[in-house]
């Protein structure tokens, strides 16, 4: 229920002063003025406001007489506040929320409105490349913590009045931004209505996790498929290249990130470098990216099958017996390096930059060789384990690669407790995690292989011509 600002100065003052706890918060600054023969009050976060601007807006509000005062609040707004974005707000949890934002609000005896001056300025680092989402050929541009931003980075590619950047809020008490970015002639509207609805509907104290956070309150899936139905980037191109396509892009205010949706296997799989090169380099790319893949998921879980089965390896496939003596079962090697791979990837993370190099090295020593030399591990297990772990980073997709890496644990532990039988459940049940699962929209992942649409398939494992 709302509930309106009065006429009174002092009056107001008095419960913005009480609620926003003025006196103990030190960056909420409040300072009285003069506008015209009347009494003011301007409120504002500090480091949120750009001092020039406010510096000249303080001397027009000095500088105007009783005489050069309107008499109605609308008049003052349009016509005498020499800025361009002024809001009139008359809830008093607007214009908290608004104050807490970072916006300028300026209370004047007399008037029933507050006046909202969104002259603020966010800390924020420089709009660099991403780390993660590189690309060969193309821009070096990369989103940032600050949704006004990347709301401009797309804006900058599609100068379409069809392009629509929706506002809305969710989180009681981080009352965060999300921007909801799409193209209202291409977009799925059942689809905007339900995201629509479910956002605003949601019933949080905050997103934490900035998009993870939204993710996972707008979406509740299944625990166990671990297949992912978003994909996020952090570069504008792609994301304005999915919204022409139709697909829906989340921007969160503090997160560097846009999540697209919705999404198919296919598309989480597709990357910007399949693009800036000519088709048939793009073509290639797909394709090795897709056949690494399904080897990443079933080369070490096959090579297991064939150790356990070694009457199954044909002659010139001999090379790939384990040569040494095995002293560790080879399927508890394989399940160790699956783990410690996991275990130097965090180490590396949270590496300081300086010891990342010397630390990889010593890493790379003892892991490679004194492991091996030790008994632990026999070397053709270590080969194949390199392999993967080298393998899971051509998917620019988290989410999928850690999927692929959860079926294959699964595979080889069934291969290694059932053999032959259990390698194909094994594959079984990560078919039917990829089959059985659907996007958002509630259309199959697998489209276009199913249902089945040759033509549509061709286009997305070998990439045309732009026409």
């Amino acid at each position: 229920m709302e509930e309106k600002i009065g006429t009174n100065l002092y009056e107001n003052m008095e419960y913005f002063h009480s609620v926003l706890q003025v006196q103990k918060n030190f960056d909420i600054i409040y300072r009285m003025l003069s506008v015209g023969d009347k009494n003011a009050c301007i409120y504002f976060i500090d480091g949120f406001i750009k001092d020039d601007i406010m510096e000249k807006l303080l001397e027009f509000f000095y500088s105007l007489t009783p005489e050069d005062l309107p008499e109605t609040s609308h008049d003052l707004t349009h016509n005498y506040i020499p800025y361009v974005e002024v809001d009139m707000l008359e809830d008093r949890q607007d214009i908290i929320t608004n104050i807490l934002s970072g916006v300028v609000c300026l209370l004047i005896d007399g008037y029933e409105k507050c006046f909202a001056i969104d002259c603020r300025t966010y800390p924020m680092r420089s709009v660099e490349e991403p780390e993660k989402d590189k690309s060969l050929r193309g821009s070096r541009d990369g989103f940032v913590e600050t949704v006004v931003f990347n709301t401009a980075l797309i804006r900058r590619r599609i100068r379409s009045p069809k392009l629509t950047m929706e506002m809305l809020n969710a989180g009681t008490s981080s009352k965060s931004d999300i921007v909801l970015c799409y193209m209202s002639d291409r977009v799925d509207e059942e689809l905007l209505s339900n995201l629509r609805s479910k956002i605003e509907s949601l019933q949080i104290e905050a997103l934490p996790m900035n998009q993870e956070s939204l993710a996972e309150a707008i979406y509740r899936r299944k625990w166990y498929n671990p297949f992912p139905k978003f994909k996020y980037t952090e570069r504008p191109d792609s994301t304005a290249a999915s919204v022409l396509d139709g697909k829906i892009a989340m921007l969160v205010d503090n997160a560097p990130t846009a999540i697209l949706l919705p999404v198919t296997l296919f598309d989480i799989m597709d990357e910007a470098d399949d693009y800036y090169f000519p088709p048939i380099t793009g073509s290639y790319l797909r394709l090795t990216r897709l056949v690494i893949a399904i080897l990443s998921l079933i080369l070490t879980p096959l090579w297991l099958l064939l150790v356990q089965n070694p009457q199954w390896i044909p002659d010139w496939l001999d090379f790939i017996k384990v040569a040494d003596e095995v002293h560790v079962p080879v399927l508890l090697q394989l399940l160790i390096l699956e783990f410690s791979i996991d275990g130097l990837k965090l180490a590396a993370v949270n590496s300081p930059q300086t010891l990342s190099t010397p630390l990889s090295v010593i890493a790379g020593i003892v892991v490679g060789e004194f492991a091996v030399k030790s008994g632990w591990f026999n070397s053709e297990a270590m080969l194949y384990m390199a392999f993967v772990a080298i393998a899971n980073y051509t998917q620019s997709n988290f989410e999928l690669g850690y999927a692929l890496k959860f079926m294959r644990i699964i595979l080889l532990i069934l291969t290694g407790i059932w053999n032959g039988w259990g390698f194909a459940a094994g594959l079984f049940l990560s078919f039917c995690l990829i089959c059985f699962n659907r996007t958002i929209s509630g259309d199959s992942y697998l489209y276009p292989l199913i249902p089945l649409k040759p033509r549509v398939l061709l286009n997305r494992i070998f990439r045309k011509r732009t026409e």
